[in-house]
């Protein structure tokens, strides 16, 4: 009975193509509409957890943050010495540890300038964020203990500024907390940028490089906070408990005046938010799912009205109150689902053609497409209802003699 149904459904359908495809065309746009805009929701949320695994999950910034207005005091500031007692205390939680300094200066070779945005960073920093070097080598134990002036490039800097990116042994001038000293460049490394990576930088003129951390926390050694990697699978909360108590103990400060900020907290909050933004406006384009199921209440109303005889008919044969109903709701859930069905081929198309064109990686749940489908199915059913109703109930003298 479902298959026989289903048959005289389609039949119906095919009978007036354009106005079942005006029909579906509500449904057809709220559906993509959910799609798309779900699966980009998706797809930004797994790039930027894409972003910050690059960065490094377990990484966090720590820092006295005097209460009530107070000012720093000179003891808030972390020495050198400070750093290499933290990694002795706490050698099995930390993978990594540094003053997180950076400096901008402007590097000159010849008659050719080009800014530079310095950072600096210790010996063991590519075992917790890989640089992929192209030429030469990394920064030494021997380079950070005795302050060299030894720098690791970035490729299209070093192009830049040399004329090629091969420029391992090459030296140019620049000045660091006022003084001009020259370096030598020991290795370049090429700059792997995910696709959310590239837009938030952006075509900014300013190139990257690395210097030895110690070098850059000249003059007067007073490091305002600290640069932290937990090791793998630590407990971030934990261990920022820990940790900040630890800081808050030395430096004489309660613990609330401890700021430990980490990228998996981060990640937190702009999941959440990324999430309700999905949602809300995903709802907002659901809006135009109503107006589709409108559509189908009306059409099939109108249909109803046009097979008044076809009802009278059938039920004049011995087909039950049920057996109308059920057709009618058929109809009405078969064009709402195919309905569904070019929407989320609508939807994940675009979604599809925007990923390729811009080199992203999308996301399109297949749960999604399984409730977007069921949901268009749904809404056929809940806005046919009145129209089968009123077929169900109609009476077969009447509607035999309807002309």
């Amino acid at each position: 009975m479902l298959f026989e149904n289903m048959s005289m459904a389609v039949q119906a359908i095919k009978a007036n193509k354009m106005r079942s495809f005006l029909t579906m065309l509500g449904i057809i746009i709220g559906i993509g509409a959910v799609i798309a805009i779900v699966s980009i929701g998706d797809t930004m949320r797994f790039m930027v957890s894409d972003l910050y695994k690059n960065v490094g999950m377990t990484l966090a910034y720590v820092y006295v943050s005097p209460q009530d207005g107070e000012d720093m005091r000179s003891g808030d500031y972390f020495k050198l010495d400070e750093i290499d007692r933290i990694k002795e205390v706490f050698k099995d939680e930390i993978a990594y540890i540094d003053s997180s300094p950076s400096y901008s200066a402007e590097a000159i070779n010849g008659r050719t300038k080009v800014k530079y945005n310095f950072e600096g960073i210790d010996a063991n920093y590519p075992d917790v964020n890989e640089i992929h070097l192209i030429s030469g080598r990394n920064l030494n134990e021997s380079d950070i203990k005795a302050r060299k002036n030894n720098v690791v490039l970035e490729a299209e800097g070093a192009k830049e500024l040399f004329g090629t990116e091969y420029a391992v042994g090459k030296t140019f001038r620049t000045t660091i907390y006022g003084e001009i000293s020259y370096f030598n460049v020991v290795g370049v490394y090429r700059l792997d940028q995910t696709p959310i990576e590239a837009m938030m930088m952006g075509t900014s003129k300013t190139k990257a490089g690395y210097l030895p951390y110690t070098l850059l926390t000249w003059p007067n050694d007073s490091i305002y906070n600290i640069r932290v990697y937990a090791k793998e699978g630590t407990d971030m909360d934990a261990f920022a408990t820990k940790f900040s108590a630890y800081v808050a103990k030395t430096k004489n400060r309660n613990k609330e005046e401890i700021t430990f900020y980490s990228a998996a907290s981060e990640m937190k909050s702009v999941d959440t938010v990324m999430v309700g933004l999905s949602a809300a406006v995903g709802g907002i384009a659901a809006i135009s799912l109503l107006v589709g199921g409108i559509g189908i209440m009306n059409i099939m109303l109108v249909s109803v009205t046009e097979r008044t005889r076809e009802i009278g008919i059938r039920k004049a044969l011995g087909a039950k109150t049920t057996d109308v109903l059920v057709q009618f709701l058929t109809e009405s859930a078969i064009l709402s689902a195919f309905g569904g069905i070019l929407g989320i081929a609508a939807g994940a198309g675009i979604v599809l053609l925007g990923g390729t064109l811009l080199g992203m990686h999308v996301v399109i749940k297949p749960l999604v497409i399984m409730v977007a489908v069921g949901f268009s199915a749904l809404v056929g059913i809940f806005f046919g209802i009145y129209p089968a109703s009123k077929a169900a109930k109609a009476d077969p003298i009447d509607a035999l003699r309807y002309e």
